[in-house]
């Protein structure tokens, strides 16, 4: 079941909350400590047709409650009047309370600065002794590290149910995870706005993104390590290619601190798969215990697969990258090696230049490579065989295909940056920093009259790769395209 919480501050609009709410959940918290005037609860709960949980919390757990703490406890006692189907007390609180009528009670323990990693056990008992038909633990869940106790304490089995609130954007991993194992229900907002604490996923993303419908004690997951805009999009394309391939499957993000107990938290979890992108990809190499080739050489590793026990970090952004480079410039030829004899010029000196080196060396592309320091783009270039040109030298210097490799890269005249006027019409371009989005040097380069590889193509040829890494399974990079570019509604 799902959880939607509004913390309206009218009375009048309350009412409107709850009605819109009421029709995307199964359970409609209201927060009383939001409203600026005394409620006539009974009246707000009239008619609405799901169950409600009335909770009013002081700013010491997370709530706005700004009266007195006896004005408080009077106006939970007057909402249980009211006749709820559920009322959330801390434990405190709850010792002042008795029982009343049929609504069960939410008994909470919060934590706002750190997660409880100790006496969990202790506070259950604390909530049994006090009348507790379901037990909630609240606390920031930054990490799969900070979310394990709060998904150790929902699944493990016990004579009352517990439901769990990660705060802040990683809130999502333990969301997900407590709909695999056993959670009473999940939390999330209405819309955005309206959110019980920032970051807080909403009811329209757990749906058309994260697939928490769908997810059993069954469902078989892949890591996605991150929470920036491009790995929403891929989890959101994985997911839907899952069900594409009819697959009981689901993505879940994932963030670390502690890589020795991560891996424990996987091989618990199950998850022999994890995919990364971007600066992300470099972070989480100490997931691997080994590495290809060219992922060793470039410290990028973006797909991370666990085999014979042993996780071993690979690089599909180069193989995806080149083959869609090869593509745009073989269009309208039967060139089967059109990278062959190329002046490709890669602008950057980290891992991503690195990779894309290796990959276009190995279709025999004549590689010049260039980066605003200088000193590393030469040490790259002894390193990787190639020719050097310093940055200075870049604009009289042509090229047949330019490479934007450096995610620091910026615009503009000054000597550390990158001038755009650099770019011709008859270059081809491809950035390999931003995907799946469009940089600000790959719109110049279309102003400009430059043919250019699309960072949607790339994306989709990585994707369709660690797909078929991570279930065997043959999609072509066109259905991940297709998926890319439809915009949610």
């Amino acid at each position: 079941m799902i959880c939607i919480s509004v913390s309206p501050e009218s009375r009048t609009l309350a009412k409107v909350d709850l009605l819109n709410a009421a029709a995307r959940c199964d359970i409609v918290e209201l927060g009383l400590d939001h409203l600026i005037k005394e409620p006539n609860v009974a009246e707000l709960l009239e008619d609405i047709p799901k169950p409600i949980l009335l909770s009013c919390r002081n700013k010491e757990q997370g709530g706005a409650w700004e009266g007195t703490e006896q004005e408080r406890i009077t106006l939970l006692r007057q909402a249980i009047v009211a006749g709820p189907a559920y009322i959330e007390l801390d434990l405190d609180t709850a010792k002042s309370i008795p029982r009343f009528g049929k609504t069960k009670r939410v008994i909470s323990y919060t934590s706002l600065d750190k997660p409880l990693t100790t006496n969990i056990d202790s506070i259950f008992e604390q909530a049994k002794n006090v009348n507790a038909d379901v037990v909630k633990f609240t606390w920031p869940t930054p990490t799969l590290e900070a979310a394990w106790p709060l998904l150790s304490a929902v699944s493990k089995k016990r004579d009352i149910p517990v439901v769990g609130l990660g705060l802040g954007r990683t809130g999502l991993t333990f969301s997900l995870l407590g709909r695999k194992y056993g959670s009473p229900w999940i939390y999330a907002a209405l819309e955005k706005g309206m959110e019980a604490y920032e970051g807080q996923a909403t009811v329209f993303e757990l749906d058309e993104t994260y697939g928490w419908r769908s997810i059993d004690s069954q469902t078989k997951l892949l890591a996605v390590a991150g929470l920036g805009d491009a790995e929403v999009v891929t989890v959101r394309t994985m997911n839907k290619m899952f069900d594409k391939a009819k697959l009981n499957m689901r993505c879940l993000p994932v963030t670390t601190e502690n890589f020795d107990k991560f891996k424990q938290m996987l091989d618990a979890l199950k998850i022999n798969v994890l995919v990364t992108s971007g600066e992300t990809a470099e972070h989480m190499l100490p997931l691997a215990e080994k590495m290809e080739e060219v992922t060793e050489m470039s410290q990028h590793g973006d797909l991370m697969l666990k085999q014979n026990e042993v996780w071993t970090a690979y690089n599909s952004l180069w193989r995806s990258a080149v083959k869609a480079l090869e593509t745009a410039l073989g269009k309208g030829g039967g060139d089967a090696r059109p990278l062959d004899r190329r002046n490709v010029m890669v602008i950057g000196s980290g891992g991503l230049a690195k990779s894309m080196i290796f990959g276009i060396a190995k279709r025999k592309g004549l590689v010049s490579v260039t980066s605003s320091n200088d000193k590393d783009a030469q040490a790259l270039a002894v390193q990787m065989g190639v020719r050097f040109v310093p940055f200075q030298n870049l604009y009289n210097t042509l090229a047949d295909v330019v490479v934007f490799a450096d995610p620091n890269l910026q615009l503009g005249s000054k000597k550390d940056e990158f001038n755009p006027g650099y770019l011709r019409a008859t270059m081809m371009a491809i950035d390999v920093t931003t995907m799946p989005a469009e940089s600000p040097v790959m719109k110049e380069a279309r102003e400009r009259g430059a043919k250019t590889v699309s960072p949607i193509d790339v994306y989709a040829e990585q994707l369709a790769t660690q797909f078929k890494s991570a279930t065997g399974q043959d999609l072509p990079a066109a259905d991940f395209r297709k998926e890319l570019t439809t915009v949610p509604e």
